[in-house]
């Protein structure tokens, strides 16, 4: 019998920071090959060269409406280490707290408005438990979307109370940060997080305490407590559990099988004058990469970038220092088999070379899972489990960022107590004409980093990485697909017309993707379906 073989074309697969469009080959129903484009060139680092040290503090936090508190996070670490400043611990709490509050209001708004939505498509309407997903999850008027939405709000007042705002703040600067909380400005963000841990975590989503979901430790243990009273397997996360399970959501999405963290949130008392070589042993939440067998130091020096399948002119890989973005016009790249305007972030892994990484939670709560960590480190053997148990998938990947919930609430709550209001909160940095420096963190959707070049009091060189590129990115020079690109392939697609099973794919990896998705048949033109699997809120 013979191979029935489509190509389809999806435009645009999503909007919020750029466009990004899917082109797969499909045989038989299964997804054989994936190019995933990003349509938008962003140019920031363009932007940025020559400009004040201190431009990334404004500009990079732009790049992005929904984590630009993460971009200024990293962007001041980056001139940090540039300039070599001194930290008070208050100032390393803070920026602790802001970064961590972003995060916090991201789990549920991607949870309800972009990523569940897809979970009352009319292909699973025979599904048992279809009606109650309509009841909870349709947009706007479900019961668990509308709470889930706005009690989303409620981590970035914190946020905003520190900041001054959010999103676009730019409060976090060389030396510290730019403000001098109260006690009542503590005291009430104490009481926020309390209230939204109350009414949506704990209530809503777990229908249980935050202490009792983070007993579980394995795979097994979290099917075995979505059945463990009532409360519990008629929460959100419950529900969602059983129902992913019923539809298949574990069945496909694995991606690269490997995994990249940088690390995230400082222990005060070992970050106060930050250096690239003393940032892993100083973070909370560790750096490291699996390589999907064994476990390695995170090194900024082992990361480059691919551009050969970029629209940027030649080809090659260059570590961020030595970065260049020279564009090209794209319709000229496409003869040179060029197809996105991301350029594809690689590592090199000892004995294995330069290979594909997947961002994002579940990498983070993969590296977490890594033995010796020390006391003031994260340790947590649970999505290490899950991905030996079952592998990565499209349910483990959304489980590990729901996960992050119930650890970063309780990490917040730490450090809003250790704010000392008597001590300082800045330190005046000498400003130095030259140096290099790095900065990172993870954001809600993953590794997010800035390498900065400072060359006669000027910026000589400004290189953003993202978790998109590092997610969405394209093939290298040795043609291997980025994560997202592996994980489509793969996928069975059961109606032709209305493939939402890439937008699992997609929307579990949430790479600032959302929006409507139209098919297209790439041969003929013809439409073959235009449908919602995400909005922005």
């Amino acid at each position: 019998m013979a191979v029935k073989t489509q190509d389809l074309r999806i435009s645009p697969l999503g909007r919020v920071e750029g466009d990004l469009d899917l082109n797969v080959v499909i045989e038989d129903n299964v997804v054989v090959d994936a190019h995933a484009e990003a349509a938008m060139f962003r140019g920031f680092e363009i932007i940025l060269k020559g400009k004040d040290p201190q431009a990334g503090l404004i500009v990079t936090p732009r790049i992005c409406g929904i984590c630009g508190g993460s971009h200024l996070y990293k962007s001041a670490y980056a001139l940090d280490t540039a300039w070599q400043t001194e930290l008070p611990p208050n100032a390393t709490l803070i920026r602790n707290i802001a970064q961590a509050c972003e995060t916090l209001q991201s789990i549920p708004r991607w949870f309800y408005a972009l990523f569940a939505i897809d979970l009352i498509n009319k292909n699973y309407a025979q599904a048992k438990e279809y009606d109650e997903a309509v009841r909870r999850f349709a947009p706007f008027v479900g019961s668990s979307y509308e709470t889930g939405v706005t009690w989303s709000s409620k981590p970035v007042e914190v946020y905003a109370m520190f900041g001054g705002q959010w999103p676009h703040s730019s409060f976090m600067i060389p030396g510290g940060v730019m403000c001098g909380p109260t006690l009542s400005e503590i005291t009430r963000s104490i009481a926020i997080l309390d209230w939204w841990a109350d009414a949506w975590l704990e209530k809503q989503w777990l229908g249980c305490s935050i202490d009792r979901w983070l007993e579980n430790k394995s795979w097994q243990d979290i099917l075995d407590w979505a059945n463990e009273n009532e409360s519990q397997y008629n929460s959100d996360c419950g529900f969602f559990i059983r129902y992913a399970l019923e539809i298949g959501l574990d069945k496909f999405g694995q991606g690269a099988g490997a995994f990249l963290a940088t690390g995230t949130f400082f222990d005060p008392d070992l970050y106060h004058r930050p250096t690239i070589d003393g940032r892993n042993d100083a973070l909370i939440t560790r750096a490291g990469v699996y390589d999907g067998e064994n476990y390695h130091d995170f090194d900024h020096l082992r990361v480059s970038e691919d551009h050969t399948h970029s629209f940027f002119k030649g080809s090659g890989s260059l570590h961020p220092w030595d970065g260049v973005t020279d564009p090209m016009d794209p319709a000229d790249g496409h003869k040179q088999g060029k197809y996105s305007w991301a350029k594809s972030p690689r590592y090199n892994v000892q004995g294995k070379g330069y290979i594909p990484l997947e961002a994002g939670p579940l990498s983070r709560q993969v590296i977490a899972g890594r033995p010796g960590a020390a006391a003031h480190q994260d340790y947590d053997p649970l999505f290490l489990n899950a991905i030996q148990t079952v592998g990565p998938n499209v349910l483990v990947r959304v489980m590990s960022r729901m996960h992050e919930a119930a650890k970063y609430f309780k990490l917040v709550k730490g450090w809003l107590n250790d704010v000392n209001l008597h001590e300082k909160f800045y330190i005046k940095p000498v400003e130095r004409p030259d140096g290099k420096g790095f900065g990172s963190t993870e954001a809600a959707r993953g590794s997010l980093s800035d390498w900065i070049v400072l060359k006669d009091g000027k910026i000589e060189n400004y290189q953003v990485v993202t978790p998109t590129a590092w997610n969405i990115g394209p093939m290298d020079g040795k043609n291997v697909h980025g994560p997202m690109e592996q994980a489509f392939i793969g996928a069975q697609i059961e109606d032709m017309n209305d493939p939402v099973e890439l937008g699992h794919v997609a929307r579990s990896f949430d790479s600032c993707l959302v929006c409507t998705v139209h098919a297209y048949d790439g041969k003929t033109g013809k439409e073959l379906a235009n449908f919602r699997i995400g909005d922005a809120c």
